[in-house]
């Protein structure tokens, strides 16, 4: 017998290719979540913000800050940033207090150094307006005996007012202030003797 012939199977035609669809926006990143220490930080800080703004910007003032409410800040900004490093989080206040110094005693250097080169100006500076929080927290201060203060060398201004308007202990004030507690009792007494005298020479 003969084969019988079979047509040839015809195949259905391939559905055209659809053009491809436009990128979409690219999803969304997840927030970071914080981790235990990072928590850890931030109530820190918080806390340490809460129970010392106000006695840190008063050291500020007292120490002759021109901008005192931004030493504070970039002081709080450093102990953050440090947070972790510090072996014993109970010293943060101590840590603070002495930035705090050191950032008044480089501004005030600045500023000194920026005056003795800038050029005679045209017209008299105009004088500095200190802010309403620090006035109000100078009002109950004596303002001969604040003004007599300034014009104490650095580190006699730091060494009183420490220990007359935070009452610290001569070892606080050497870790303060970054020297020895003979050196405490040095600047402390001159500059005692100074201020009696600049008291007395107002009179």
């Amino acid at each position: 017998m003969r084969p019988r012939h079979r047509p040839p199977v015809t195949l259905p035609p391939a559905p055209a290719a659809s053009p491809p669809e436009p990128p979409g926006p690219p999803a969304p990143l997840a927030a970071p979540v914080a981790g235990p220490a990072d928590l850890e930080r931030e109530a820190g800080v918080a806390r340490l913000f809460e129970l010392h703004y106000s006695s840190m910007l008063r050291l500020a003032v007292l120490l002759g800050a021109d901008d005192p409410e931004n030493v504070v800040a970039e002081a709080y900004y450093q102990i953050y940033r440090r947070w972790r490093r510090l072996k014993d989080v109970a010293a943060a206040e101590a840590y603070l207090r002495s930035t705090v110094c050191n950032l008044t005693r480089m501004r005030i250097r600045h500023l000194q150094v920026a005056r003795r080169h800038e050029e005679q100006p045209a017209s008299p500076p105009e004088p500095t307006v200190a802010s309403a929080e620090s006035t109000a927290l100078l009002r109950e201060d004596q303002r001969v005996l604040i003004d007599a203060l300034q014009q104490l060398p650095a580190r006699q201004r730091e060494a009183l007012v420490l220990r007359h308007w935070l009452g610290l202990k001569e070892a606080e004030i050497a870790a303060a202030m970054g020297i020895s507690r003979g050196s405490v009792k040095t600047h402390t007494s001159r500059g005692i003797a100074a201020l009696t005298q600049a008291m007395e020479a107002r009179r």
